[in-house]
């Protein structure tokens, strides 16, 4: 929805080529009329009734391809420009979502350092700017990122600040990430600028390419959140009171290793070496169970971008099987994803990931040496990420490589996401407009 006239914002606050706006069913029309009109307008049409529809975001049954097959091009997000058009679900294994994960709850997340730089950010913008950057906390925007270069993104992108904007900006970052996750987001862009350097194209690979999106008003009470979003690296935040759903989270790049003015600028380690070091801690037997092709493809990602509403059942090694020595190391590659927000925020997501710990299960594909070419996956019925090594890119020719060549380190895209619906916070989302006195 466009946040000054209430309508439903598929492409972006402007019309773009190629893109439309749909107000096809009963929810979509009921937030039309609520943003225009006010909770009046909710009342007149049916009171509860009616705030029960605005929170339904979701269709009955997933329109996903089976299998957990991607839409789109590689990762899910593949060239060129797509647009979202089926409701919400989320990840599941069988197109059924399981209840009862997610409820709204107080969390003890500092959650007043990420408003207040929000609200800061927001500020420092000129009126043309935020209106191009923000959008209502239902807007379909989420869902439109894209870990691809030559994706035409909305908001304002780094190029369009002043150096002080993008202080401001940078700051928000600061206060909803760690310090390692911050240090990520600047390493990925450094070496997307320094590889677009490498092979003359700077044009399509640099640093400021990266926009900004802001959905709903930075509050402590009512939900809103922030989109970070560009080439190989994707920050999908929302805030609800204390409680943070920092997911979908994509990172990556191409190389994940150069040299820059003279220093090693590397990204991506942490879950490639806590992936090996989980996988090398298996039995014989164990491994026969995790591993499903000791062969890796170029590209293995199943819920990368435009993929919100992937089926794919579990499969591969059940971790109540594991050791507790071997937990922790599993739990040292979810971490290296988690531990890129705040730690506050890190340590309540972690202790959701533990509950379901029995219930996780990991996939392998490819080699086992530190310098091999795999594919992890991590799966239970609260999280979900994906470690995978790529073929070689557009950016091959930055590291002396060529398309065509085999999957490798020197390319990797990972994942983080809540399966069950509570991608972007949608589940929380709901459940605030359903149980909130305010809004009943």
């Amino acid at each position: 929805m466009n946040e000054q006239t209430g309508t439903e914002d598929v492409a972006g606050p402007t019309e773009q080529p190629g893109r439309h706006r749909a107000l096809t069913d009963r929810r979509n029309f009921l937030r039309k009329v609520f943003f225009a009109s006010g909770a009046t307008a909710v009342a007149t049409m049916g009171g509860v009734g009616a705030w029960s529809a605005l929170a339904d975001d979701t269709t009955t049954t997933p329109s996903a391809a089976p299998s957990g097959a991607p839409s789109g091009g590689p990762g899910g997000g593949g060239p060129g420009n797509q647009s979202v058009t089926e409701d919400f679900f989320g990840l599941t294994t069988d197109g059924k979502r399981v209840d009862d994960l997610y409820t709204v709850h107080s969390t003890k997340v500092a959650t007043g350092p990420v408003i207040k730089a929000a609200a800061a950010f927001l500020a420092g913008l000129s009126d043309d700017q935020r209106t191009q950057t923000q959008y209502t906390v239902h807007s379909t925007e989420w869902r439109l990122w894209s870990n691809v270069d030559a994706y035409e993104r909305q908001g304002v992108s780094l190029a369009d600040l002043s150096d002080t904007q993008n202080a401001l900006g940078t700051a928000l970052l600061a206060a909803a990430l760690s310090a390692e996750g911050l240090e990520t987001t600047e390493k990925i862009r450094r070496l997307n600028q320094a590889a677009g350097e490498a092979i003359g194209n700077t044009t399509a690979f640099n640093e400021d390419a990266y926009y900004w999106t802001v959905m709903g008003t930075p509050s402590a009470d009512e939900p809103w959140g922030f989109q970070f979003d560009g080439h190989h690296l994707v920050v999908n935040y929302f805030v609800l009171g204390d409680q943070v759903v920092m997911s979908p989270c994509f990172w990556g790049s191409e190389p994940t290793s150069m040299e820059i003015d003279g220093e090693t600028v590397s990204v991506c380690q942490e879950e490639v070496t806590a992936s090996l070091a989980f996988i090398n801690s298996l039995t014989d037997v164990q491994r026969s169970a995790v591993i499903e092709s000791a062969t890796k493809s170029n590209e293995s990602m199943k819920a990368g971008a435009f993929s919100d509403n992937t089926v794919q059942a579990y499969t591969g090694l059940r971790c109540n099987t594991l050791t507790g020595t071997q937990k922790t190391k599993l739990l040292a590659v979810v971490e290296a994803f988690e531990g890129r927000a705040r730690s506050d925020a890190a340590r309540v997501r972690m202790s959701e990931v533990r509950k379901h710990l029995n219930d996780t299960y990991v996939t392998w594909a490819g080699g086992t040496a530190d310098d091999s070419a795999f594919y992890l996956r991590v799966h239970s019925p609260v999280v979900w990420a994906e470690v995978d090594c790529q073929g070689p890119g557009p950016l091959a020719g930055a590291y002396g490589a060529k398309q065509g060549d085999g999957a490798t380190q020197k390319h990797v895209h990972s994942i983080l996401r809540t399966p069950n619906g509570n991608d972007y916070g949608k589940e929380l989302l709901r459940q605030h407009y359903l149980t909130s006195a305010h809004h009943r």
